[in-house]
Formats: structure tokens, C-alpha cells, sequence
């Protein structure tokens, strides 16, 4: 499973990126002006940061100014993927952008039914979000499971691009069921490491040390 890393910070993203930790990055207008940065100056410098793709998402509603808002936004770098939200206008702009040649990540999917559509329209990204419906006390995780199947059903080339990721079950979750990409933010991912019986082993290793005396430098 790939790692997208979910942020418009820098320092963030390098720190992440320089450990083979950052296959992309996803960023959305709410992380953008968190950031305070201008997003075009800022998805730039991520383009350059990474390889993989970066998501940039439009902000407009209709499908015409969408569809020129992920042009624009496409030129920035080759690596950009144009995140567009599951409506119909959506999916217009996905089937365009599409047929540009241009990465298309389509956001904001709650159904499998969402993610069906998108996949017919030629998507390279579907994002569920599984946060978001487990806040409604609805399993995120049996969305992501519900569009892996219908995917393989069907051999959809779409990448399932979990996200709304809130803990580090979540990614382990995800990866099991098969989700081809989890975005979560930098202390998710960091979290993963994190494991009670590893601090108490390394307490216990360090005690023995100190007894011990042993020194290697």
C-alpha cells in the first residue's frame, strides 16, 4: 500500500519524504489556509519536494470553471493529480481531465455507488473517507472493502485512495482489505510506530544497560 501523506506543510512532508515514507501528497483548501501560504506557490514547491503525485484540488463548482481551474492547476508540474468532488460536475471535469492525459483525484466519496461513477469516468484516484462516516456511527472500512470488491469485479484501473484516515488501525485496516493508497497527516503515520511493548522492552534493555555499564562510542 502506498503512502500519500496529508498536508501542505513543507517541513512536514521533507521530514516523511527524506525516510522513503512519502509516495504523495494530498492537499485540499482547508489544509492550503492552514498552511497561509498561496496554493499555487505551495503545491510548486511540493511538486519539486516529491515524485509521486500531488493531489491540488479545485475550487469552484460549475463543471466549465472546474475544467479550466484543473488545467491551470495541471501545469504546474507533471506530477499533479487535479482533485475534483464526487458531484456530477465532478465527474464531468474527472471525464475531461481524463481524456487530457491529466491525473484526476476525485474526493469527498461516501458510496459505493460514488466510486462506481467515478471509475466509468476515468478517475486515476477515488477518495473515500472513513473518519467522516465513522463520525456518523457507519463503518468506514466496509466502504473502502465495497469498492475493492466491485473494482476487481470488474477490473476498474482506478486506485482506491483511502482517506479521513484518523488512527493508525485505520492504515493497517486498510492496507488488509487492499486500499491501493491511504492518505493520512504526518503524526498518523508517525503513530504507526508506536507499540506499549515496544517502550516497555526498550526501558527494560536500557535498565540493563545502565547496570551493565556497556558503552559502544
Amino acid at each position: 500500500m502506498k503512502f500519500f501523506v496529508d498536508t501542505a506543510e513543507i517541513d512536514q512532508i521533507k521530514e516523511l519524504n527524506d525516510l522513503g515514507m512519502v509516495d504523495g501528497v494530498t492537499t485540499n483548501p482547508s489544509l492550503i489556509a492552514k498552511s497561509g501560504r498561496n496554493i499555487l506557490e505551495v503545491t510548486k514547491e511540493i511538486c519539486d519536494l516529491v515524485s509521486g503525485p500531488v493531489s491540488a484540488e479545485v475550487v469552484a463548482l460549475d463543471a466549465e470553471t472546474m475544467l479550466a481551474e484543473g488545467r491551470k492547476l495541471a501545469k504546474i508540474a507533471d506530477n499533479i493529480a487535479v482533485k475534483v468532488p464526487l458531484t456530477w460536475a465532478g465527474l464531468q471535469t474527472c471525464k475531461a481531465l481524463t481524456d487530457e492525459g491529466i491525473m484526476v483525484n476525485v474526493t469527498l466519496c461516501f458510496s459505493a455507488n460514488q466510486a462506481l461513477l467515478a471509475a466509468k469516468a476515468g478517475a486515476t484516484f477515488i477518495s473515500p473517507f472513513i473518519g467522516r462516516l465513522d463520525d456518523l456511527n457507519l463503518d468506514g472500512l466496509d466502504l473502502i472493502e465495497d469498492i475493492r470488491t466491485i473494482y476487481d469485479n470488474y477490473g476498474f484501473e482506478t486506485n482506491i485512495l483511502a482517506a479521513s484516515i484518523r488512527s493508525a488501525n485505520h492504515m493497517s485496516d486498510c492496507a488488509k482489505i487492499g486500499a491501493d493508497v491511504a492518505t493520512a497527516p504526518p503524526a498518523v503515520i508517525k503513530a504507526m510506530a508506536n507499540h506499549m511493548l515496544t517502550d516497555k522492552g526498550l526501558a527494560g534493555f536500557m535498565a540493563d544497560v545502565e547496570k551493565a555499564g556497556i558503552k559502544i562510542l
